[in-house]
């Protein structure tokens, strides 16, 4: 099963990859699609077995490399964390696979696209099933690749291309730091093997395995510290925290689609998944602990002002998975392994669904994705509507959807904790979810009601991908705010010819399969992620020392905590109804009256800015001078080019002498003679 599980993408990326120019779209899109739906029901049968059974198990592929004292093989490490990964990755996947037949059902490379979808997705179960770091780095970068290949599949276009190379570039360097972490764990415990590491951590930080340990003058614990700070600058990357977020907004360059894949429920979880993977090191390590928290809280916090302005549909839910993201790593910081799963679990199916969702706005809206265009779109999509309204309810925590299961447990977890950072953390998480519910239901307001703002859609296309807000930098703050509210006339795009109408069938099935999802799972599986149940669902799979209780008190907070989100959420509502509906030109009157800070969140905070500043632009600097300096006028002056030169110039003079004249040829000829009588008549006198 297993074996299928793993296997069936990858055979779905060979068919679609290597024959798809030959059997055609239709058939390539049916069996990559087919394969990901037997993957996803299997997927479910292992988390039944796994997680309320004992079939936990390890199923060794083969022998991999041997290399001195490193030993990898290829195997699976099928765990409950393991398989809560398998349902998250091979759920979402279908049903993005099954959405995309009707999404991309005019793109000509359609063959192309799946087999990258099916290439990612087995890419990303390589890295969940593995059974130690080497292979968890293959499907690392593995999903890199295959993120870079999705995001940059409208080649075509200049910005796609800078979009996937940022988020090659950005991922590059968390992927330096977790190299260098394995490295290091290898040096400390001889192995890559999970087995072998984890039940060796106890010893070593304690002195007793080895003692007198020293490494960069830092003791065992110093040591250990270090590793897991160099592993999670590598989830940092993957999961776009703070600092290495720059490239998950611009991610949305590609197609809806690969946003609600990648972005929404696999690859940016993929560090999540490497902190719980590796609790075990962390648990021992609580200084790294405190910095994950910090990070964490600060990246829910910082992605959160930024979506209160954004104007692009794609991007206000990307910075809404980046804050989300952030919430998470504030459950692994203060050691609520369970309850940031939970999350990543709850958080797949409701965002995939506002991905997919907003997927169906733009279909509908022939690629428009401004959502200062849109508006009174709630009568022409009612079904595409009420699949957001769902999600948006579940993203923001409305009671008995999965969200507020899974998102309040964490604030909860993050008021119990006495962690380093866990006091501002909860702050940092409790406003950040009055902010994502204000962001959720503007986004949903300036969509879905008011007034149409599409009546003359449709003569100047806003296409995919397209960055929406750059114009707006050079407007006045006052300009930009009533840009925002749609202040532009019925007819100012040209004509009225098209009319935004619901997506096919076969795109609104996954939304309806994952607003169920975003409904039930959080209320089906509290008890058993976080609730009392929790030992015997976990078991091994998430390592936590005896005096971490998290878990438990979580259950026994004041009651004002226990509301606190539910608060922020009704502010959050009451806000945005009262700004998009109510009194539509508070806005323009905030921006006027804030300029400053609304230009500051408008333009992210400027790190894109900074970074071109800072990193691109010497950068680009060092590599001109080294190409023309170094590369140009030295290596090749003074070497292949220099010597080639010389010998030009020596022969140049030679090939005078060849002058195809016969009286030319004599007169050498004599001369040589006269010189050799001349030899000869000087040496005989001698």
């Amino acid at each position: 099963m297993y074996h299928a599980i793993v296997f069936l993408p990858l055979l779905g990326f060979l068919v679609a990859g290597i024959f798809g120019r030959v059997i055609g779209a239709r058939p390539s899109e049916i069996v990559t699609t087919s394969f990901l739906m037997i993957a996803a029901v299997l997927s479910w049968v292992a988390l039944f077995d796994v997680g309320f059974g004992d079939g936990a198990t390890t199923v060794v592929v083969g022998n991999w490399m041997i290399s001195g004292d490193l030993a990898v093989d290829w195997a699976f490490r099928i765990d409950t964390l393991t398989a809560v990964m398998l349902v998250v990755v091979n759920t979402v996947s279908a049903l993005v696979h099954l959405y995309s037949i009707g999404y991309m059902h005019e793109d000509p490379s359609r063959s192309r696209f799946f087999a990258y979808l099916s290439l990612f997705t087995f890419a990303m179960l390589m890295l969940v099933t593995s059974d130690n770091l080497v292979q968890m780095f293959f499907g690392w970068e593995g999903v890199g690749l295959a993120s870079y290949l999705l995001i940059g599949f409208w080649y075509q276009k200049e910005s796609a291309n800078a979009a996937a190379m940022k988020a090659f570039i950005v991922n590059r360097v968390g992927d330096f730091g977790f190299a260098l972490g394995i490295f290091l764990v290898f040096y400390i415990f001889g192995s890559t093997s999970f087995d072998v590491i984890f039940p060796q951590v106890e010893a070593f930080v304690a002195g007793t395995a080895q003692p007198d340990f020293v490494f960069l003058g830092l003791d065992a614990q110093g040591t250990l510290t270090l590793a897991c700070l160099l592993l999670f600058m590598g989830a940092m990357g993957k999961s776009a925290q703070f600092l290495l977020h720059t490239w998950l907004p611009d991610a949305m360059e590609g197609p809806t689609p690969v946003s609600a894949l990648i972005h929404a429920a696999t690859m940016v979880t993929a560090g999540v998944f490497l902190v719980a993977r590796m609790s075990p090191l962390f648990e021992f390590a609580p200084t790294a602990l405190v910095f994950v928290t910090f990070v964490g809280a600060l990246t829910a916090f910082f992605a959160a002002t930024v979506g209160l302005v954004q104007n692009d549909i794609k991007r206000v839910i990307a910075y809404s998975t980046c804050s989300q993201l952030g919430y998470m790593f504030v459950a692994l910081g203060v050691g609520a392994y369970g309850a940031g799963i939970f999350h990543l679990f709850t958080h797949a199916f409701f965002k995939a669904l506002l991905f997919l969702g907003a997927g169906s706005v733009i279909h509908a809206m022939h690629h428009e994705q401004d959502i200062r265009n849109m508006g009174g779109l709630r009568k022409a999509i009612p079904f595409t509507m009420l699949m957001m309204v769902i999600g948006t309810i579940a993203l923001t925590g409305f009671p008995f959807t999965a969200g507020y299961y899974s998102k309040d447990a964490i604030i909860e977890a993050a008021y119990a904790s006495n962690a380093g950072m866990a006091d501002f953390a909860f702050v940092a998480t409790v406003v950040a979810a009055l902010m994502t519910s204000f962001y959720s239901w503007r986004l949903f307001f300036l969509t879905f009601a008011g007034a149409p703002r599409w009546g003359g859609h449709g003569a100047h296309p806003t296409h995919e991908g397209v960055e929406h807000d750059e114009h707006d930098r050079d407007l006045e703050p006052s300009q930009a705010a009533a840009h925002e509210q749609g202040d532009h006339g019925q007819g100012d795009h040209g004509h009225g010819d098209h009319k935004p109408h619901e997506s096919p069938i076969v795109m609104l099935v996954p939304l309806l399969l994952l607003a169920i999802g975003a409904l039930v799972v959080g209320f089906l599986f509290k008890n058993a992620f976080i609730g009392y149940g929790h030992a015997e669902f976990w078991k091994d799979s998430l390592y936590t020392r005896p005096d971490n209780t998290i878990l438990d008190d979580l259950h026994h907070v004041p009651v004002w905590v226990v509301w606190s989100p539910f608060v922020m959420m009704l502010a959050g509502f009451g806000l945005a109804y009262w700004m998009y509906i109510r009194d539509t030109a508070v806005p323009a009157r905030l921006a006027q009256s804030q300029p400053l800070i609304y230009r500051f969140l408008l333009n992210k905070w400027y790190f894109d800015e900074l970074y071109e500043v800072i990193f691109v632009r010497p950068a680009k600097w060092i590599g001109r001078l080294f190409w023309r300096q170094g590369d140009g006028r030295i290596i090749d002056g003074f070497g292949p080019d220099g010597v080639s030169a010389r010998v030009l110039d020596a022969t140049s003079w030679v090939v005078r002498l060849q002058t195809g004249y016969i009286y030319h040829y004599a007169f050498a000829m004599l001369l040589g003679v006269a010189a050799m009588v001349t030899w000869y008549l000087l040496t005989g006198a001698s």
